[in-house]
Order: C-alpha cells, then sequence, then structure tokens
C-alpha cells in the first residue's frame, strides 16, 4: 500500500518526521537537546499567541469582545507555560552551557522575529529592530505589524466609539511609533473601573490586557534571572548586552494607563 492509499494516521496528521527531526544539535553534549527543544518549544508558542492576538485584535475592532475574551484568556494561559518552560532551562548548569555554547555562533533568541511581532502587536514598537531580520521571510509580516494599530491601540478606539473622549492624537497617529501615555486615556480607563457595573464588558477587557502585560513581565523577568544563572552578566551570544539588557526590558510599560489608575483609585 502507498503512501497515499492509506488514511491519515497521527503521525502524518501531526507532521512529526519533520518535527522531530528538527532538532539538529551541533555537539554531542548531552544539554544542547535541551537547550534546542525549550527554544524550538517557545516559537510554537509564540506562532500560536501570536494568531491569537491578531484575531482577539480583530475582534475589539468589531466590537466583538466576548471572543477576544476566550483568545486573550488562552494566550495567558500560553504565556504560564512559557513562563514554566525557564525553569526546565535553568537545571542546566554554567558549565553544561558552557560545553557547546561555542557552537551556536552569533545566533540568539534575541533575533526572533516571532518574538519581535508579538512585541509589535502589543504596542512594543521600535523599527530600529528590524534591522535584526533583513533576509527573514517574515520581514513582511514584521513590517506590517509595525504598521498596523496595536491590542491597544484598537482597545483606546473601542473606548472612544463607546463615548469616551480618547485624544484624537491617540485615535490617528502614526502607528511605528511607541504610545505615549494620555492624562484622558488614564481618565477614561479611571471611569470605567470607577462603575464596573455600567462598563463591565470594557472593565473585563483592561483587567485582560492587564493580565497580559503582567504575565508578559514575569516571562521577561525568569529569563532574566534565568540567563543571570546560567551566564552571570556574559554578552549574549548575539552580541546583546545579555542581563544588563533584559533587566532594561522590565521598564517597558504596554498599557500604561491601565497601570497608573491603580494609583488614583
Amino acid at each position: 500500500m502507498s503512501e497515499t492509499d492509506r488514511d491519515m494516521d497521527y503521525g502524518d496528521y501531526l507532521q512529526l518526521t519533520a518535527l522531530l527531526g528538527a532538532q539538529a544539535t551541533r555537539t554531542a553534549e548531552h544539554d544542547e537537546l535541551l537547550f534546542v527543544v525549550i527554544h524550538q518549544v517557545a516559537e510554537l508558542w509564540l506562532k500560536l499567541s501570536i494568531h491569537e492576538i491578531r484575531s482577539g485584535r480583530a475582534s475589539i475592532a468589531a466590537d466583538e469582545l466576548r471572543h477576544a475574551f476566550k483568545t486573550l484568556s488562552r494566550v495567558a494561559r500560553i504565556q504560564a507555560h512559557m513562563i514554566g518552560a525557564w525553569e526546565i532551562l535553568a537545571t542546566m548548569t554554567p558549565t553544561d552551557y558552557a560545553n557547546f555554547r561555542s557552537s551556536l555562533g552569533s545566533s540568539s533568541g534575541f533575533q526572533s522575529f516571532q518574538y519581535r511581532e508579538l512585541e509589535f502587536l502589543l504596542g512594543a514598537k521600535d523599527g530600529r529592530m528590524l534591522d535584526l531580520h533583513q533576509t527573514e521571510p517574515a520581514r513582511g509580516a514584521l513590517e506590517a505589524a509595525l504598521r498596523a494599530p496595536s491590542l491597544y491601540d484598537e482597545a483606546l478606539a473601542l473606548l472612544a466609539r463607546r463615548g469616551f473622549a480618547v485624544p484624537a492624537d491617540r485615535l490617528e497617529r502614526d502607528w511605528t511609533q511607541p504610545y505615549v501615555p494620555s492624562p484622558e486615556v488614564e481618565a477614561a480607563w479611571l471611569a470605567i473601573y470607577r462603575d464596573t457595573d455600567r462598563y463591565w464588558d470594557l472593565y473585563e477587557l483592561g483587567e485582560k490586557l492587564v493580565d497580559l502585560e503582567y504575565r508578559l513581565q514575569q516571562w521577561r523577568f525568569s529569563h532574566m534571572k534565568t540567563v543571570e544563572r546560567i551566564i552571570g552578566f556574559k554578552r549574549g551570544t548575539g552580541g546583546s548586552d545579555g542581563v544588563s539588557y533584559l533587566v532594561k526590558a522590565l521598564d517597558r510599560k504596554l498599557f500604561p494607563e491601565l497601570l497608573s489608575l491603580r494609583t488614583t483609585i
């Protein structure tokens, strides 16, 4: 019986031959497989997160918040798995990693175009980062994400459609630029949080966004501490500042007014 004559099985559907054959380690070191698998799995979770956030953004733009809540909740669960993965990688000692680190060449997680696209979708816009992806086939997707409204931009557009006084310069602007906090936007969110019975769906949207940022910061912190535990303060293989760069990332806010309003309530 030929391959095309038989029914598709589990391995066929999931393309397991290709998937399980993709862990091409470059040394005989035991821990290199762990390193490769952790990062490949992270890329799969990033792919699904991007798929869900795009869907959630479209749902917010269409005023379909129930669907947006479902997709954003799913992303939060994905983030929990990604945070937990650092604990597995942290079982690798500095010596374990040093034994194969040179085989990585100049490759680095800093070069992940999917992580960059996730950042752009969430509003962490920085056009300079495109320079890291000149030869990536995904550069077109990155450029599109950079030029499109972020998830938060669509949330603010929704607030404006609901009658809240969102400044015009926050609704029509250069989407390639990072978002700048606005007192008027904070006032709009504050009104929602002070009358949750009246604005329950918008309040829930705000909390879904806060949950995304909270978990992303947990992921960043776990990343930073795992890197610190394994390589200390060495420079990253891709030329980044390593731990120092990761510490700076913890100061970046995605949805600033949703955090600052908590001081006022």
